[in-house]
């Protein structure tokens, strides 16, 4: 018996990490402006790409500047295979480190967020 306890472990074990892997979540593999990178000239449009195509009407993405003030941004846009959020930066991005906050919904339902910051340094 102890033989079979040992085996039902295993197995149960090794269903779960394959299982994991069945369960993946759409997560941001790279952004432009780069993440953490400066840039000289303010961008125009951010462009996030997922590892997972994403549902648009439940992804967004908020941006706030050096002065912890939000930044208008425009309707974002799914693109490449909808694993790219585009979204059109309609203010005018002064020089300073700005956040940008996400969440997505992937294709498959499974809810991500997160954040990364980028910098204007003309």
């Amino acid at each position: 018996m102890p033989q079979m306890k040992k085996l039902l472990i295993a197995a149960f074990a090794t269903s779960l990490a394959f299982a994991g892997q069945a369960f993946a979540h759409a997560h941001l593999k790279s952004a432009a402006p780069v993440i953490d990178g400066t840039v000289k000239q303010a961008p125009s449009e951010l462009d996030l790409t997922f590892t997972e195509g994403l549902n648009l009407k439940f992804s967004d993405v908020t941006v706030t500047g050096p002065d912890k003030a939000a930044v208008k941004t425009g309707e974002a846009m799914l693109m490449k295979g909808d694993t790219t959020l585009m979204i059109p930066v309609t203010d005018k991005l002064a020089a300073g480190k700005y956040t940008v906050e996400w969440h997505v919904l992937s294709t498959d339902g499974h809810k991500t967020n997160g954040t990364y910051s980028f910098t204007v340094a003309p």
